[in-house]
């Protein structure tokens, strides 16, 4: 499956324009930490443009979010290794990811939120004047962006060997490059 078919089975199965703008911001995320781990690139793309292709299927019961999603990709082609991320994504299975990839999508899908809150308090609301310690900043408020992990954030030094502020300004950046797609 390419981008634009990825595209395609996404608008099938997500209507709120929301959670669209949230999968473009986690494919974002995984293309620019594929880049630098020097990983596949559309793969990983595909894999957090996807990663939440269940959420409204399955919206209300988070037990079986991610595991419908990663049978759903698994049905239309897409490789195990994608459909294995997918499912380790959501905490609540309680299934450690093992890939590289799977490690990735499970630290940036809430980093990508926190990003977006750290966004939407300032003035100008636009995603080019967040800078990486404006997130930082934001990170110890438990009240803020309440739904951003901070603890699943934290592990990208255990599971990527990344520091959180170099975890912090690679998705950003990456994120930055499609601004005009999120709104902001």
């Amino acid at each position: 499956m390419n981008r634009e078919q990825a595209l395609e089975f996404l608008q099938k199965n997500l209507n709120n324009p929301n959670l669209f703008k949230h999968s473009l911001a986690v494919e974002a995320a995984m293309r620019g930490l594929a880049e630098f781990f020097d990983e596949d690139i559309e793969k990983w793309g595909i894999c957090g443009l996807l990663h939440d292709i269940d959420y409204e299927k399955s919206q209300g019961n988070p037990q079986i979010h991610s595991q419908l999603g990663s049978k759903m990709l698994e049905d239309a082609g897409l490789g195990p290794d994608i459909s294995q991320a997918v499912l380790t994504h959501n905490e609540a299975h309680g299934i450690e990811p093992v890939s590289l990839m799977a490690k990735a999508l499970y630290c940036s899908d809430p980093l990508t939120g926190l990003i977006i809150a750290s966004c939407l308090v300032l003035p100008s609301k636009k995603l080019a004047d967040v800078k990486t310690e404006n997130v930082l900043n934001r990170f110890p408020e438990k009240s803020f962006a309440k739904g951003a992990n901070r603890e699943i954030i934290s592990q990208c030094e255990k599971l990527l060997g990344l520091g959180l502020e170099q975890f912090v300004e690679i998705v950003l950046l990456t994120m930055q490059k499609i601004a005009q797609d999120l709104g902001l």
